[in-house]
């Protein structure tokens, strides 16, 4: 697995050689232990020293060190039929060791960085790569002025970064063209340029966005007075119903595991602009309603209303666009991965910057680590030594099965379920798959066997004394 991240940096141009070579090894040394300190994870003094120059030189930016592994990702894009480019929004608080010149989070006494991250998935949720992130903060003096943002141009927004990664899924769209883009997002992402976009250009990605606002159609309202109009979930609502639907709900920090019924509703509607932005022209785009029947009323009741670009015509159509939002999860999962796995809010630099270009490592390293999760569950028959070297999966395969090593590398199925072992997985028949928690984990593990193994394993050449 660590071996093989470096591949990921492969084309990196930082104007110098020995900077590209130590990209790679800065991967691989934190690779090896996504939890470890930069100190803990590189290999001595002098290492450690080089690491921290080369994320202190001001030649160095984030962008360039993701850019091979975004290419790299576009490349696997290429090879899918559809890709959902999933984009969301994380604080990354380092109010305990904040840098020097940290920024504010949503209080003037916490410090950190909101993290804007898109990630590239198929639509059975297997995570392809990152294609694009940003960071932002806020000073005192912008707390508590949202009112006075109101009237400011959209780029000088905050939420501008939605609106800026549709424009890239959009130009992901035109750079993949024998793939279908779709951009994936929650209802921050309900901003009405967006959907003017969207019929404005040819080569404009397709969108599924949980709305947040509702709407008006053109079509006046006169029950609701002389200056209302007929509202965009009233009329979905009144619409007739298309399909039930049963689903299983995960359990989650707010609510139990669950089976939810489903009633699922969908029209395709003309939306006029917001009063403030009247100069904009009216858009049409479809919207699907999905609402819980019976549900526990404990404010976890199921109730979505998605805006997309996607056809509705068939049942198959209409559930095709809620699996496409429910896979938004998949970006949660991978935050969760980055600040869990790796830790990146422990990072204890001195300037922004370099934490910075540390977290570009990490986000590839997060990447992986779903990716080897999510690969196993749809590709389990494959053999394990397309991921993983024979150090790791031999040293991983005596140590958990106590017997002889086989004589074929085992599958990508059988050595997961090992590798989780390591980090606690019981394997139990009616157990779920392993999940991204226990693989980083047992990765940690991994790698210190794989180090025995190579020097001290039954494979090591005899030298003499």
């Amino acid at each position: 697995m660590c071996e093989g991240i470096a591949e990921e940096l492969e084309g990196i141009d930082l104007g110098d050689k020995r900077l590209n070579k130590r990209s790679q090894r800065i991967l691989e040394a934190l690779a090896a232990d996504p939890q470890a300190s930069v100190n803990a994870a590189c290999d001595g003094w002098s290492d450690t020293i080089a690491a921290y120059r080369f994320l202190d030189n001001g030649a160095v930016e984030p962008q360039q060190i993701l850019q091979p592994h975004v290419d790299a990702t576009k490349r696997r894009m290429r090879d899918e039929s559809v890709v959902l480019i999933l984009q969301d929004t994380t604080e990354l608080d380092f109010s305990t060791h904040p840098p020097d010149d940290a920024g504010c989070l949503n209080k003037v006494s916490r410090f950190g960085i909101y993290d804007h991250t898109h990630l590239a998935v198929t639509r059975e949720g297997l995570p392809l790569g990152v294609v694009g992130a940003e960071q932002f903060d806020r000073t005192a003096g912008s707390l508590g002025k949202a009112s006075e943002r109101v009237s400011l141009p959209i780029e000088e927004k905050e939420s501008f970064r939605w609106l800026a990664g549709y424009r890239l899924a959009s130009e992901l769209s035109g750079e993949c063209p024998e793939t279908q883009v779709v951009s994936v997002a929650d209802r921050e992402a309900d901003i009405y340029d967006i959907f003017v976009e969207a019929e404005q250009h040819a080569t404009a990605a397709d969108f599924v966005i949980r709305a947040l606002r509702n709407r008006s159609t053109p079509e006046r309202d006169p029950d609701s007075g002389s200056a209302a109009y007929r509202k965009v979930r009233d009329e979905v609502s009144a619409s007739e119903l298309r399909t039930m639907h049963v689903v299983d709900l995960s359990q989650t920090p707010k609510r139990k595991a669950r089976q939810a019924t489903l009633e699922i509703r969908a029209i395709e509607v003309k939306v006029k602009p917001p009063h403030a932005r009247h100069d904009l022209p009216p858009v049409t785009y479809n919207v699907v309603l999905v609402e819980e029947v019976n549900g526990p009323n404990d404010g976890t009741d199921v109730s979505w209303l998605l805006i997309t670009s996607l056809p509705i015509d068939s049942v198959e159509e209409i559930l095709r666009v809620i699996n496409d939002y429910v896979a938004r999860w998949t970006i949660e999962i991978f935050f969760r991965t980055l600040k869990t796995g790796c830790r990146v809010e422990e990072i204890q630099l001195e300037k922004m910057a370099r934490v910075k270009n540390c977290l570009a490592f990490y986000k590839i390293i997060a990447w992986r680590v779903m990716f080897l999760t999510y690969l196993n569950r749809e590709c389990p028959s494959l053999p394990c030594t397309s991921v993983f070297d024979d150090s790791e999966w031999k040293s991983v395969w005596c140590v958990t099965t106590k017997q002889e090593l086989p004589k074929n590398p085992p599958t990508l199925s059988d050595f997961v379920s090992l590798l989780a072992q390591l980090g606690g997985y019981n394997n139990r028949r009616t157990e779920a798959p392993p999940g991204p928690q226990t693989i980083w984990t047992g990765i940690r593990r991994m790698t210190d066997f794989a180090i025995a193994w190579i020097n001290f394993g039954p494979e090591k050449k005899a030298t003499c004394v």
